[in-house]
């Protein structure tokens, strides 16, 4: 359920971004006088001014031009009705079936539906524990050493959608949570890259993940982890 639902607001998101540059378009190409009461108004704003306008009799290019803005503007409206309904069914879903995951501090409804299609999707990919869900998110280290140099790189495999899910968690905790934020600077100091310090902290995220998906109960016997 989760997985469709999931689908069903990417695609709004896609749909939505489209009617969004759309609009900027006809901005762009519309007479002066249009371009001139618009220009500078941030997106939400275009929105809300173009689905309010009043075309009248389309003879003209202002007349069509407010037409065509007014009809690409309401899209953007039904799509943003679309997207809040379903994150709304995504969100109480994913609440029932991993609410630890839901209540873990950063992971918003489309982090943990990512990660939980992931790992109801693949299943059977899961049988090593937690190095196997690393792998499945594409976040398990991949040495790269040369000469004397001992390093590691970004695995390029996976699920890219979870590992952007963990991407996500990561980079925010860099900035809101005091413990890695310590960490950081502690690798940085040691020589470590941005690039390298993310792996790392992806990797632990993953860890974390893990434990909550695969505590007593925690997943419904249909998405479970061996």
């Amino acid at each position: 359920m989760v997985r469709t639902l999931h689908v069903a607001r990417r695609s709004a998101l896609k749909a939505r971004t489209q009617a969004a540059n759309q609009l900027r378009a006809l901005l762009v190409t519309a007479p002066e006088e249009l371009r001139a009461k618009l220009r500078g108004l941030s997106t939400a704003k275009l929105v809300a001014t173009a689905a309010r306008f009043r075309p009248g009799d389309p003879k003209d290019l202002r007349a069509m031009t407010k037409l065509a803005m007014r009809s690409v503007a309401r899209r953007h409206r039904r799509l943003s009705e679309e997207i809040l309904e379903l994150e709304g069914q995504i969100a109480r879903l994913v609440s029932e079936a991993v609410p630890a995951l839901a209540a873990l501090r950063g992971v918003g409804t489309d982090t943990a539906a990512s990660l939980l299609v992931a790992v109801g999707d693949n299943p059977e990919r899961l049988k090593s524990g937690e190095a196997s869900f690393a792998r499945l998110c594409g976040v398990a280290p991949v040495p790269a050493s040369s000469g004397k140099t001992v390093r590691h790189r970004l695995s390029r495999g996976g699920n890219r959608d979870a590992n952007r899910a963990l991407h996500v968690l990561a980079l925010g905790r860099m900035s809101w949570d005091e413990r890695t934020r310590e960490y950081v600077l502690r690798r940085t100091a040691e020589g470590k890259s941005k690039r390298e310090i993310l792996r790392c902290l992806k990797r632990y995220v993953a860890r974390e993940v893990y434990r909550i998906l695969t505590a007593p109960g925690a997943l419904p016997s249909s998405v479970s982890v061996p």
